[in-house]
């Protein structure tokens, strides 16, 4: 279902003549592949959306107007931190609202042809998106859906994001090893054993010596037949901020807990179903791994 709302709604966005701020202000000449440098969520009613994640983040939105469907770019301190675009749903339609992440990569061409070998699906062709740059849209074999972006503006760097920002990207599948070997052929990444003493299936996607995600073994009985992602974003407090997602009409996914590497995290839901991870990090830590 979520592979099918996604590849609706962006083949209908990729179709509009689409001009949005860069991802990048200013712009830098940085480019660090396979680190998710946008995140964009696509929903059937922007209000809501807006009201839900400025309530809980603090984002500020620009509307973005001209385009074939409502568009709003997410502002954290002066700096596009989200995209938020408005499908039209039909009333029998499920009214769910699904977030998108955005890999970097140089050439997007090349690593479409690189996933498709190793067995991913073009859902959305490469495409220009004026002010942004040229990205696709695709899905993992397992059925995970990500993006690749050639950022015209360059990556953000490599520092841990500031409270509202995005920090931690983790993808759960079934099958964790062959997950892990298609995204180290796509985009480059060592593949580090996160539970090396442990059962449960767990490993690091790195690069440039920096943790990008994670992979995570799909837990037994859970409803989804396919793999997906959760994009965390970096909060002061994990429990307060679920509070605040419930009080703004989400509901609790996963209650916070401790996680394995340091600090709390919680994944909610957005009033229109939408998942997205919350992540209390301290400011002592660091996402470096060593070799």
């Amino acid at each position: 279902m979520v592979r099918g709302f996604v590849l609706l709604a962006l083949a209908a966005v990729a179709a509009a003549p689409l001009q949005v701020p860069p991802v990048v202000m200013p712009a830098n000449h940085e480019l660090h592949e396979g680190k998710v440098i946008f995140d964009e969520v696509v929903t059937p009613d922007l209000a809501t959306s807006q009201r839900f994640y400025g309530g809980l983040f603090g984002w500020q939105f620009l509307d973005i107007p001209g385009l074939k469907y409502p568009y709003a770019e997410a502002m954290l301190d002066g700096q596009p931190v989200a995209g938020l675009v408005q499908k039209p749903t039909e009333p029998t339609a499920n009214r769910n609202s699904v977030w998108l992440g955005f890999l970097a990569v140089a050439d997007v061409g090349k690593a479409v042809a690189t996933a498709q070998a190793q067995g991913a699906t073009d859902l959305v062709p490469p495409h220009n998106v004026t002010g942004r740059g040229m990205e696709a849209v695709l899905a993992d074999p397992e059925g995970g859906v990500f993006g690749v972006l050639a950022s015209s503006s360059g990556n953000p760097p490599d520092e841990i994001a500031p409270v509202g920002g995005w920090i931690w990207d983790s993808l759960h599948a079934p099958d964790v090893p062959r997950e892990a070997r298609f995204y180290a052929a796509v985009f480059g990444y060592r593949i580090a054993d996160a539970t090396p003493n442990s059962t449960e299936e767990h490993v690091l996607l790195a690069s440039e010596n920096y943790a990008r995600a994670s992979v995570n073994m799909m837990p037994p009985g859970h409803p989804a037949a396919q793999a997906h992602w959760v994009h965390y974003v970096r909060v002061a407090s994990a429990p307060a901020s679920v509070a605040k997602a419930v009080a703004l009409g989400g509901r609790v996914l996963v209650a916070p807990r401790m996680d394995r590497h340091g600090g709390m995290i919680a994944v909610v839901a957005d009033p229109l179903g939408a998942p997205v991870g919350l992540f209390e990090w301290p400011d002592a830590e660091s996402k470096e791994v060593g070799q």
